[in-house]
């Protein structure tokens, strides 16, 4: 009681306020939502503007900050409203950049390059000085697909009314110029990280690089969005599944073993579950800005079956691997990790019930990865 007090006096301090929706403090790990002193306050109004308050935090989803007269410069929209209003430590505005390079994203993008680097474990003419540069490759591209995503989301007005983690754009939290920027930073140091390991193996990997970045930069951005016509898990699987996990295998090996190509099934499987999830909690608003993704074509119950075939799919193929690669049987004990996310979906959790799904979908996927790496290690 006493700290909504607090911040409800630091707010006040502002300006004339009176709360009539939710107060959000977005963390580095999810969009929080927390009532105040009974004050169910998002949307701010402030002498007749509306403002979204966000309280940065650190490494730890701990408030770095309340809510105080030191917050600084709010950015407006087009429209004239103020935005945001951001405090000037530099430290805390590094932290915006990271929350929207969305840091839980990552592991999709990481365990594709350790399973497709460790079929290489036995096996003869492994060059494992490609590994740390596949996997710079891969994350750059997540990052990079992530900025992307929130710079063309953001002005469409798409991310507007969101239930998950903070947009850049949406909040005003940096302008759609700087993350456009960004995205294209990230795509570069993906591109450089890429070119090197096309003079070491093969220049056809030039032409898979550009259209990974492609692929990227058009699931939500250019005049028609393949992401919003409902193939967005299709290329998810191609270039998150296949393409991370069989390219790793090939700059390290520059061949093909059979295991390869299942594993990248099983984690392109897992990481269309996490899209599949995100666009079956965003179905309600994607329908009102006409975003016709896979989960708004299907229907949410079609949805929900779709994500419990995913998640089978994903250790199917694992199970089919193991006869050529018998340790990646140890990647089924990652099973019971995916009960609670498969039940939630099926129980009808929506809105902002799914974000746990998220989390523990990713865990999986973690899971999966960190079981199969270290048995083949271990046994190769």
């Amino acid at each position: 009681m006493k700290r909504g007090k607090r911040i409800s006096r630091a707010a006040g301090r502002i300006g004339p306020i009176s709360f009539d929706s939710r107060l959000i403090v977005e963390t580095m790990d999810d969009c929080v939502e927390t009532g105040i002193d009974g004050i169910d306050a998002r949307k701010v109004r402030v002498d007749h503007f509306t403002t979204r308050y966000v309280a940065p935090c650190d490494h730890f989803g701990k408030l770095a900050r309340r809510l105080s007269p030191q917050f600084i410069g709010h950015g407006a929209d087009s429209i004239g409203w103020p935005s945001v209003l951001w405090p000037c430590e530099s430290r805390l505005c590094v932290n915006r950049w990271i929350v929207g390079a969305r840091p839980k994203t990552l592991p999709a993008a990481a365990v594709p390059v350790g399973l497709g680097s460790v079929v290489a474990v036995g096996e003869g003419g492994a060059w494992w000085g490609a590994v740390p540069l596949a996997a710079v490759v891969a994350l750059a591209l997540q990052v990079g697909v992530n900025y992307a995503n929130d710079y063309s989301d953001g002005v469409r007005g798409t991310d507007d009314d969101r239930v998950g983690p903070v947009r850049l754009v949406a909040s005003g939290l940096a302008s759609a110029r700087l993350v456009k920027r960004a995205a294209f930073a990230s795509f570069g140091v993906a591109a450089m990280a890429g070119f090197v390991l096309a003079a070491s193996t093969s220049w056809w990997l030039l032409a898979v690089g550009a259209a990974s970045i492609l692929a990227g930069w058009f699931y939500t951005g250019g005049p028609r969005p393949y992401g919003y016509a409902g193939f967005g898990e299709f290329f998810v699987f191609v270039f998150f599944g296949l393409v991370a996990t069989v390219g790793s295998t090939f700059v390290v090996l520059e061949r093909l073993p059979a295991a390869t190509w299942w594993l990248g099934t099983s984690t392109g499987a897992l990481s269309c579950a996490l899209l599949v999830t995100n666009n079956l909690r965003d179905v309600p608003t994607d329908r009102l800005v006409g975003k016709r993704t896979l989960a708004v074509r299907l229907g949410v119950d079609r949805t929900r079956h779709f994500y419990v075939v995913l998640v089978a799919m994903s250790f199917v193929s694992l199970i089919v691997a193991s006869f050529v690669r018998p340790e990646v049987l140890f990647g089924l004990i990652a099973i019971p990790f995916a009960v609670s996310p498969i039940r939630s979906v099926l129980s009808g959790a929506s809105g902002p019930d799914l974000i746990p799904v998220l989390a523990g979908t990713g865990r999986v996927q973690l899971v999966v990865g960190a079981l199969v790496v270290t048995a083949t290690i271990v046994v190769g």
